[in-house]
């Protein structure tokens, strides 16, 4: 799995990034993948693969606040050379069995558990 250091955070997180009003999701993930990696030839499979909220402590002028991560799985077909940008402090591949330890984040955590409980059904059939 490949996964940001964010700058901002400081923490090993999926990629990602805000919807900012576009409703298209699935769109909105894949665009994020490609600019956030510099990644190309990806393919996004559907249907969503998890849905992660989270409270988000109030900074600044923003509130406490919940923030959901609509995540899908997304598959490179093209290199796997990824291009660190200007959001990351570092880009690594990452075995997914390594995700489940205690030092991740337990939304990395769950996810990682719930990929490797169904990764047969995803890789072997995709859905459409």
């Amino acid at each position: 799995m490949l996964l940001t250091h964010h700058r901002k955070l400081d923490r090993w997180l999926q990629l990602g990034g805000h919807a900012d009003g576009d409703l298209d999701l699935a769109a909105v993930a894949l665009k994020e993948a490609e600019e956030e990696s510099g990644l190309d030839q990806l393919l996004l499979l559907q249907p969503l693969f998890d849905l992660d909220d989270h409270r988000i402590p109030a900074r600044k002028s923003d509130p406490e606040h919940t923030h959901y991560d609509f995540r899908y799985v997304i598959v490179a077909h093209g290199s796997l050379e990824p291009k660190i940008s200007h959001e990351s402090l570092d880009l690594r591949w990452w075995p997914v069995q390594a995700l489940t330890g205690q030092q991740w984040d337990e939304s990395l955590n769950r996810m990682a558990r719930r990929w490797l409980a169904n990764r047969e059904r995803w890789l072997s059939d995709p859905p459409r």
